[in-house]
């Protein structure tokens, strides 16, 4: 019941923060339509980058936006009024991941919806599977913007962390360049960024027509992220800055 009530506390939050629901729902979907314009008279290029922005627009949208609704959380004092209740930190950093998952699972349906049936995206595999794949990416960026929440005391600094946390692992995913074709050190660095395994998760999904052993192992590997990273973000959590 404690969960489920901080669940509805955080729901009912984003529901009156008609910026914060726009910035879910509607800004991924306007930057895989730069990428269709961008991409136009080359629907392979498209149907592979958008692919993977498909995952990765919901990871840096939800980082972004955990990481400073968190840092607020702290600095209005609402943490430490929560904690004279019985909502512990578990309680409440799992809500916001169940909370922001449900968000995530709008952001991505919206989004994958009209890349397929508006943009005319293709892919072997099937929109359901994609979804799920940009849900757990979302849900990946909850979990780190909630850690990296903890190491700020400005809404500024909580910014920064984005080029430190997200940067890197967009760089080395295989977007740019296939992993294996990497030097050796980059590749080590590559094998340990979660965001790695669900950009090859949906490589799988575009390139095969059934979900395959290694995209449930990629998927597997990021809910693992996400739990660790939770439960650091418990052991790390402070009620106030300073």
């Amino acid at each position: 019941m404690i969960l489920l009530n901080t669940i509805r506390r955080i729901l009912n939050q984003l529901r009156h923060d008609p910026r914060t629901i726009a910035m879910i729902v509607v800004v991924p979907t306007l930057l895989i339509t730069l990428i269709y314009f961008m991409y136009e008279g080359r629907p392979g290029a498209f149907d592979r980058i958008a692919l993977i922005m498909l995952g990765v627009f919901p990871f840096i949208v939800m980082f972004l936006i955990t990481s400073i609704a968190m840092l607020r959380e702290r600095t209005n004092g609402t943490l430490e009024r929560l904690f004279t209740t019985p909502v512990g930190k578990l309680d409440l950093l799992f809500g916001y991941g169940v909370a922001f998952g449900l968000a995530a699972t709008l952001q991505a349906s919206v989004a994958a919806g009209f890349a397929y049936w508006m943009l005319g995206m293709t892919t072997a595999g099937s929109v359901g599977l994609v979804i799920l794949i940009a849900v757990a990416n979302a849900v990946l960026g909850v979990a780190l913007g909630l850690l990296c929440s903890a190491f700020a005391r400005t809404e500024f600094q909580a910014v920064q962390f984005m080029p430190v946390v997200a940067a890197p692992q967009l760089l080395l995913c295989g977007l740019f360049v296939a992993r294996d074709q990497m030097a050796g050190w980059l590749q080590a660095i590559s094998n340990v960024l979660p965001l790695s395994y669900s950009v090859e998760a949906l490589t799988e999904v575009g390139a095969h027509a059934e979900a395959t052993a290694t995209m449930w192992r990629d998927l597997i590997v990021v809910v693992g992220a996400i739990v660790v990273a939770l439960i650091l973000g418990a052991a790390t959590l402070r009620r106030r800055t300073g």
